[in-house]
Formats: C-alpha cells, sequence, structure tokens
C-alpha cells in the first residue's frame, strides 16, 4: 500500500442538531479503529490549539484513499481533505540501512 499524509478539517455545518454531531464522533471513532485494524489508519494527531487532523494513512492508491478509506467516515461529508502523497526518503532513520 501506498502511504499518505492527509490534513483534515472538520467544519459542523451551522444549524446542525447537536445529536446528530455527537453520533457521527461517535461513529467516527469506531470507523478510526476499523480503519488502524485494516492497516488504514497508522497514526492520526491533532496538532496542539488546532481542530483539525493530521494523519498517516496507507491505501493502494490516492483513488482508493478519496473513495474507500476516507470516504467511509462519518463526518465525511463535513470534512475538507488536503492529501500529499507520500515516498521512502533514502534518509529515513525507520529503513533498513544501505544496502551492501
Amino acid at each position: 500500500m501506498k502511504e499518505f499524509l492527509v490534513e483534515l478539517t472538520t467544519t459542523v455545518p451551522e444549524g446542525t442538531d447537536p445529536a446528530e454531531v455527537d453520533r457521527r464522533r461517535a461513529a467516527e471513532a469506531v470507523r478510526a479503529h476499523e480503519l488502524a485494524a485494516s492497516g488504514h489508519l497508522v497514526r492520526l494527531w491533532r496538532p496542539v490549539g488546532s481542530k483539525r487532523s493530521v494523519g498517516l494513512w496507507r491505501a493502494a492508491d490516492e483513488a482508493d484513499l478519496h473513495e474507500n478509506v476516507l470516504g467511509t467516515l462519518p463526518l465525511r461529508p463535513w470534512m475538507t481533505p488536503v492529501v500529499t502523497p507520500l515516498e521512502a526518503h533514502p534518509n529515513d532513520p525507520g529503513q533498513a540501512g544501505p544496502a551492501a
């Protein structure tokens, strides 16, 4: 699978019933756990002082990410995603050493 850095900004539409917001947020937590278990959601952060989230996600390609991963999030209709495809860096300390 390919990796993507995804920034998600969620804006609840004005006038939305608070019970609907609570329902979707609870469902979002469940879906995030499912996506983590399937290897699609690797890490998720919230920058200090921000209501947006930044995550490391995996999918077959960007179309798969939008349609079959992010598209399944209960809050997705209220989200604005910014997706950055990632590739390995030769100096990544998490990778094995240079080939002999």
